[in-house]
């Protein structure tokens, strides 16, 4: 069905601005990254390891996802999440995921997400 192989792995970066820390989003009051943001940038990663493994009328969609941010980034720290495919179950994907910053690791966990055929998926929101 798909050439997936367990092992493959992606990261994708971001700054640390103003834009995705706490107080700005709404998820804390300080001004320190955001555990949202680093989800999503952690998502992201995710969907860059097997999107180019995926036909045309595919997409994945995340279904699961369990992290713990474990240390605080300051504005203007990079981060660094890198997500590895460590399952394929059918059309189900299991990826550890970490994220990273100058000083080390801020946090990790697991997301799942789950090859979908797009078009009958977005039929299905109507």
């Amino acid at each position: 069905m798909y050439n997936m192989k367990v092992g493959i792995s992606a990261q994708s970066a971001i700054i640390v601005d103003a834009d995705n820390t706490a107080i700005s989003i709404g998820s804390g009051s300080l001004p320190v990254f955001s555990t949202p943001s680093m989800a999503a940038l952690m998502e992201n990663a995710a969907v860059k390891c097997i999107d180019s493994y995926l036909d045309e009328k595919s997409a994945t969609v995340g279904i699961a996802l369990n992290i713990k941010h474990t240390r605080a980034s300051a504005v203007g720290e990079k981060i660094i999440a890198k997500a590895t495919l460590v399952a394929v179950n059918g059309r189900e994907l299991l990826f550890d995921v970490e994220a990273c910053d100058s000083k080390g690791t801020t946090g990790k966990g697991s997301h799942k997400r789950f090859i979908v055929e797009s078009e009958k998926f977005m039929s299905g929101l109507k």
